[in-house]
């Protein structure tokens, strides 16, 4: 902080701990949540809510109490993955989250509109302002490991969540396209300088298993994971192949019931952060 600092940080350009700190927002007196983790992209279509939905159920299952934050407000599928389908409901002292057949909690806008199918045609500040209020109106009660799904991008939403909610890290999600190392490395840098730990990269549709012979095709080219990683000195990776179990597992609502060991290493690693 400055000698000559005002406390007037709306006003002020200088990029200080205390600047930082003072955007977030407070939760309610109801929320007990131990460990925030967004899920972030730099392009749409990678497979990031189904990378979200897996985390939750997998930390779920070593038998911590999870929950998701839906925060990709104009492109919300977490409710369809858990097949939840009953709208949020709440009371005086706010709005109550969902919850999934295995118990994790979860909000999204779609738990709010008439229709799963209607369309939420909102500017920027309206969308952010509804994300600050999954997180300071809903009651989430305690939780251990809640996750973020953020849309794509490095616009007004993921912006708003790191600097508005407490994030402990990111996991960043891509696919296997030579350009991508490129939109990774912008949303590394905007996690940088918004001082949010990346914990890991996870590449999506990285290859598929042939069924007659088992050999692993790369789809869509060979993976750059590696290097990526080691070039943004991200420790920690994960590799998912092109499956349509859990491709249909997602549409169907029943990914809580998908088992796959692909993201094991990551749950380990967030288990052990303290």
């Amino acid at each position: 902080m400055s000698e000559n600092c005002s406390h007037n940080c709306s006003s002020c350009s200088q990029d200080c701990q205390d600047r930082k700190q003072s955007f977030l927002e407070p939760t309610n007196e109801f929320s007990h949540v131990k460990k925030i983790i967004g899920v972030v992209s730099g392009k749409g279509g990678v497979g990031k809510s189904m990378v979200t939905s897996l985390m939750a159920v997998q930390m779920k299952r070593k038998g911590y109490k999870t929950a998701v934050l839906d925060a990709d407000i104009t492109g919300p599928s977490i409710p369809k993955a858990f097949g939840v389908k009953d709208k949020a409901r709440g009371n005086d002292a706010g709005i109550l989250p969902n919850e999934t057949a295995t118990g994790i909690e979860i909000m999204s806008v779609n738990l709010l509109l008439p229709d799963e199918t209607d369309p939420v045609i909102w500017r920027g500040p309206v969308i952010a302002g509804t994300v600050k209020q999954f997180w300071t109106d809903v009651l989430w009660g305690d939780v251990d490991y809640m996750f973020v799904d953020m849309p794509p991008g490095t616009g007004d939403v993921p912006l708003t969540v790191f600097q508005s909610i407490p994030v402990d890290g990111i996991i960043i999600v891509t696919s296997p396209q030579e350009l991508v190392s490129m939109i990774v490395g912008k949303a590394v840098k905007m996690a940088q300088k918004m001082d949010i730990p990346i914990l890991a990269l996870v590449e999506n549709m990285s290859y598929a298993v042939c069924p007659d012979c088992g050999k692993e095709i790369k789809v869509f080219g060979e993976s750059h994971l590696d290097e990526t990683a080691k070039e943004y000195q991200i420790n920690h990776v994960a590799k998912l192949p092109i499956d349509t179990k859990l491709a249909a597992a997602m549409d169907k609502g029943t990914v809580e019931l998908f088992d796959g060991p692909w993201l094991d290493g990551i749950a380990d690693m967030l288990a052990e952060l303290e």
